[in-house]
């Protein structure tokens, strides 16, 4: 069967640079959502462990007790408390979600500064307190989320101005109310990328740490190696002649006799059906016809063939992006960490 290699000494030069632009290892949350971006989850959370990452981000409450041994600080993006734990915290996506968390659950409130997905109002900030307080609620940060940072540099500006009025505002409300001083963290992959001289109290990496950040002229961004390849096993070998169709469909006809193999990797596993006809291996070898559920022709007849290395390449080919390409890998598949 197919299956993943996960190169630690990548990651690990990916965190270096990371924890340089943030300025120590100690502000880096991990971001292992949905698999890990199909890295694996506990195969990422013990190598971030040996690194000395103490914090993570993740989407549920059973990706966070899937690691809890590995972080002493865990942070659930959408999701309500199961149990009370000293090392889960949850977020605040909306006003009317405050009262669904039990007493004494550890929290941090999202504030929309311009995404306009998830969090509360800017102006809704004194009644999320009042709300937060009533509900004997531990408020541990307030954070925001950016929908630019890789993109539109204007809408970034904007973004930074209003999370930095959020913290002008949320530090006199955490005096008024008498609560303790609160952290900020606003940064994703591209943002720390984006920022020459950062100053939150943690910064969310996802993306950066697979190695997979695409931003154009950015030295540090251009130094981080992508953590993931994929390898598939040939299933069968056909010797076609000139003119032969291959696969459903028959999109694709043999322009020369030539040896064709059929490996064991295809949209069931996560190969995206988008890349029929018009993707090749790092090493050039032609994908020939359409994916299969279970399969992929490929113009070579080796036992074994990478499929690929990069995501980004890949996402080049299926008209996506590399975190599409990550996600889709089944969580089946084994994963080997190369030491």
């Amino acid at each position: 069967m197919a299956y993943i290699t996960l190169n630690k000494q990548h990651f690990f030069n990916n965190l270096d640079i990371i924890a340089q632009r943030s300025k120590g290892k100690d502000k880096i949350a991990l971001v292992l959502k949905d698999n890990a971006y199909g890295h694996g989850l506990r195969e990422m959370a013990a190598m971030a462990q040996e690194y000395g990452i103490s914090r993570a981000v993740v989407r549920s409450y059973v990706e966070a007790k899937e690691i809890e041994e590995f972080f002493d600080y865990i942070l659930v993006l959408a999701d309500t408390p199961q149990e009370k734990s000293a090392k889960i915290c949850y977020t605040i996506n909306d006003l009317d979600s405050i009262s669904k968390f039990p007493k004494k659950t550890k929290v941090e409130l999202k504030v929309n500064t311009g995404m306009n997905r998830n969090g509360i109002e800017m102006d809704e900030l004194r009644e999320a307190f009042f709300l937060i307080q009533k509900q004997e609620l531990e408020l541990e940060a307030v954070f925001t989320h950016h929908s630019c940072a890789d993109e539109d540099q204007s809408v970034f500006e904007q973004q930074n101005k209003n999370f930095a009025q959020v913290k002008k505002e949320v530090t006199a409300l955490a005096e008024a109310f008498g609560m303790k001083r609160l952290r900020f963290h606003s940064a994703n992959s591209a943002a720390l990328f984006q920022t020459d001289d950062f100053t939150e109290d943690m910064v969310r990496v996802g993306i950066a740490a697979y190695g997979c950040l695409e931003l154009s002229g950015n030295v540090d961004a251009e130094a981080l190696q992508p953590v993931l390849s994929l390898y598939a096993k040939r299933n069968s070998t056909r010797h076609l002649d000139k003119g032969v169709c291959i696969g459903y469909g028959a999109s694709y006809t043999t322009s020369r006799e030539c040896q064709v193999g059929n490996y064991d990797f295809g949209y069931g596993d996560g190969f995206l059906r988008a890349c029929s006809n018009r993707y090749e291996t790092p090493e050039g070898i032609l994908l020939l016809g359409r994916i299969s559920m279970d399969n992929s022709s490929f113009l070579s007849v080796a036992e074994e063939l990478l499929i690929f290395n990069d995501a980004r390449v890949v996402a080049r080919a299926a008209g996506s992006i590399s975190y599409e390409i990550l996600t889709a890998l089944k969580p089946y598949l084994k994963r080997v960490i190369l030491e």
